[in-house]
C-alpha cells in the first residue's frame, strides 16, 4: 500500500512539473514574439497603392502587419499633432507636411515620392454634358470638391484662379475619395478628383482632362515620424516606397514622378 501511494505521488509530481515546464516554455515564446505592427498616415488618394504596397511589405516582413489610415491630408497631420501614435506619414502635397515638420514631428527630412494632377469626373452618361473646366461653371450643374484645407481643394482653388473660373459647389468635401463617391453614387454631376482617382474608378465615372490642370500639380512626400515606436520599419517602407517597386506600383496608378 505504501508503495502504491509513494509511486501515485512521483506520477503527481512529475505531472505537475511537465504543466509548470509547458507553461514557462509558452510564456517564452509569446514573450519572444516578434510580431509587430507598422501603423502608416497616408492621402486618401493613396489607399489603393499603399494598400498594394504594404501587402509587399508584410510578405518580406514576418509578423509584422502594416496598419492604415487614409484620410484627407490636413486630417491626418490634425491627428498626429495631437499625439495620434504612426511611424510614418505621407501627405498629398508639401503644405501639410510642413506642418508636421515644423512641430519637429517628423524624424529626418520627407522624401518627396510621386506627383498628381487634378480631372474631372462625371458619371459614365455625363447628364450634364460637361467636357471642360468651364462647363463646372455652368448654372445648374451639380459640382463636388474637396474642401480648401485638403490638398485635392487647394489645387483646385490654384486652378480656378489660373483659368478666371468661379467653380459655386453643391459640397465641399474631407477627403478625394469622398468627392469621388459623391459622383459615383450619383449625388454629383461632376467632381475635381485627381488622376489617379479616375483611374482607379474603372468604368464607374468619365474622366475629362483640362489643359489648366498643370496649374496645380501636387507633389506628395513622405517620412518617419519621431514619436512612431518602429523606426527601422518606418524607415524600411519609406525605403519601399521610394525604391523601384514602389515607383513601379505607383507609374502603374497613374502618378508621375516628383
Amino acid at each position: 500500500m505504501k508503495r502504491w501511494i509513494g509511486a501515485a505521488a512521483v506520477v503527481a509530481l512529475l505531472a505537475a512539473s511537465a504543466a509548470c515546464g509547458s507553461d514557462d516554455s509558452s510564456d517564452k515564446a509569446s514573450s519572444g514574439s516578434k510580431d509587430q505592427t507598422l501603423t502608416v498616415f497616408a492621402a486618401a488618394s493613396l489607399t489603393g497603392t499603399f494598400t498594394e504596397l504594404g501587402k509587399k511589405f508584410e510578405a518580406e516582413h514576418q509578423g509584422v502587419t502594416v496598419k492604415f489610415s487614409f484620410a484627407g491630408s490636413s486630417d491626418l497631420v490634425a491627428q498626429i499633432q495631437q499625439g495620434a501614435p504612426a511611424d510614418v506619414f505621407a501627405s498629398a502635397d508639401t503644405a501639410n507636411m510642413d506642418k508636421a515638420t515644423g512641430d519637429d514631428l517628423t524624424k529626418g527630412d520627407p522624401v518627396d515620392f510621386a506627383t498628381n494632377t487634378l480631372e474631372i469626373a462625371v458619371p459614365p452618361d455625363n447628364p450634364a454634358g460637361v467636357t471642360s473646366l468651364q462647363d463646372l461653371a455652368k448654372p445648374g450643374t451639380k459640382v463636388v470638391v474637396c474642401a480648401a484645407e485638403v490638398p485635392c481643394g487647394a489645387a483646385a482653388q490654384k486652378v480656378e484662379a489660373a483659368s478666371k473660373v468661379t467653380i459655386k459647389p453643391v459640397s465641399e468635401e474631407q477627403s478625394v475619395t469622398d468627392v469621388l463617391g459623391k459622383v459615383t453614387s450619383g449625388e454629383a454631376d461632376a467632381g475635381l478628383v485627381y488622376v489617379t482617382d479616375v483611374k482607379a474608378a474603372g468604368d464607374k465615372v468619365k474622366g475629362i482632362t483640362f489643359p489648366e490642370t498643370t496649374s496645380a500639380v501636387n507633389t506628395y512626400p513622405i517620412a518617419t515620424l519621431s514619436g512612431g515606436k518602429h523606426a527601422d520599419l518606418g524607415k524600411q517602407f519609406v525605403d519601399l516606397v521610394t525604391g523601384s517597386t514602389g515607383q513601379q506600383v505607383l507609374a502603374d496608378a497613374g502618378f508621375a514622378k516628383p
